[in-house]
Formats: C-alpha cells, structure tokens, sequence
C-alpha cells in the first residue's frame, strides 16, 4: 500500500477537484434540452470530454482524502486530459461561440483542468511508469470509442462530429479513430518519456507504476 500524498498535493488535489465539478455542475445548469436531471446527465454522459473529467475529479477527491495515487494511473488520466484540451482548442472550438456560462463551463472543462491537472501532476505526482503502461493507457480511449459507436448507432446521437457515422460513414469513422488511437499512443509516448526525465533522480518505488500494487491501478 502507498503512503497517502503530502498535506500541499492534498489540498491543491482538492482545489482542483472542486474546480472540475464546478465546471460540471455549470455544464449541466446550463444545458436546456433536453428536460429533466436524468436526461440531461444521459446527454453528459455521452461527452469523453464529460466523463474525463469526472474521473479526474473522483481521483483527486481520492488523494485529498489520503488515497493513493498510483503512477500509471495519474499518467494515463494525464493523457486523456491533455487529448481533451488539444483536440477542443485545435478542432472544436471553432465549431461554436458559446457564451455566459457556458463559456465558463467550456473552459473549465477544457482548458483550466487540463492545464491545472497537467500542473499538478508535474508538482506531485508519482511518475515510475514504462511504456508498458502506455497499453493500459489506451484501454480509456477504446472503450469510449466503443461505447460512443454502439450509443450512436442505436440512438442516433454522436457526440462528436468526427464519431459521425451517419455523415461520415463507418469506414470513415474507423480511419479517424485509428488515426486518434495513433494520436494518443503518440502523446502517450511523450507521456512516457517526461515521467522517466522528471523520476531520474527520485527514489525508485516499485509499487508506484502499478505494476506491483494492483490497488495503485
């Protein structure tokens, strides 16, 4: 079992988790259709960008209450968020002007937590990881893909217009997710090669990347 992080990583894992749900909670107060709690967090759920940030958000309440973190977990949560952000910033944000809240919302998703999460975990995170975790790393984005496809194509609902298989057709759609797993294994890679920089000097911790501390995963 890992020792619980040190009281600073706690409290600044706590500001950030406060942080993500209060840019989900704004996300929902904002939305209008479709009427009704369930409804509108049904339509939530159907984000990556949604559901990445909940995860993030229970993984610091986690630390701030003394869990711990293991390396390959805080670095693969590292990644998606990071894929949140750039493909917003570099895709999407051009596809609409929201305003009011729902600017707040949007950059509290997708920039302040990729940007305070990347932060913290430079500052406190452990980071023994091997490229061996980048494999398990891709396991979020598949199955997301999986569960965005088969959501899509019984409902009709795509929650991004690169997952559009009505407009796009399937081969279309699975070239795009191949090019995006390949996107991630990329970033993933760098993910990787920052983690073994920044741990060089610490003090090596066998059970941090994971691979001896199933509970750290």
């Amino acid at each position: 079992m890992q020792p619980a992080a040190p009281l600073p990583a706690r409290l600044t894992a706590l500001a950030l988790a406060t942080l993500a749900l209060a840019a989900l909670w704004l996300q929902f107060d904002v939305m209008r259709v479709p009427p009704g709690a369930l409804a509108r967090l049904w339509l939530m759920a159907g984000y990556f960008t949604v559901l990445t940030n909940a995860l993030i958000a229970l993984h610091l309440l986690a630390v701030a209450l003394g869990r711990p973190f293991g390396a390959s977990r805080a670095a693969g949560l590292l990644l998606a968020i990071l894929v949140v952000g750039l493909i917003y910033h570099l895709v999407l944000a051009r596809l609409w002007a929201p305003q009011g809240r729902a600017w707040w919302a949007d950059q509290g998703l997708h920039t302040a937590i990729p940007l305070g999460y990347g932060l913290w975990w430079l500052g406190y995170a452990r980071k023994s990881v091997t490229r061996r975790d980048l494999l398990y790393w891709l396991l979020w984005p598949l199955l997301y893909g999986g569960y965005a496809l088969t959501r899509g194509a019984i409902s009709g609902f795509w929650a991004y217009p690169f997952l559009n298989a009505d407009s796009l057709g399937w081969t279309g759609v699975g070239l795009t997710l191949v090019a995006m797993l390949l996107g991630f294994a990329a970033l993933g890679t760098g993910v990787v090669w920052l983690a073994q920089r920044l741990s060089r000097t610490a003090p090596v911790d066998p059970a941090a990347s994971g691979h001896g501390d199933p509970q750290s995963r």
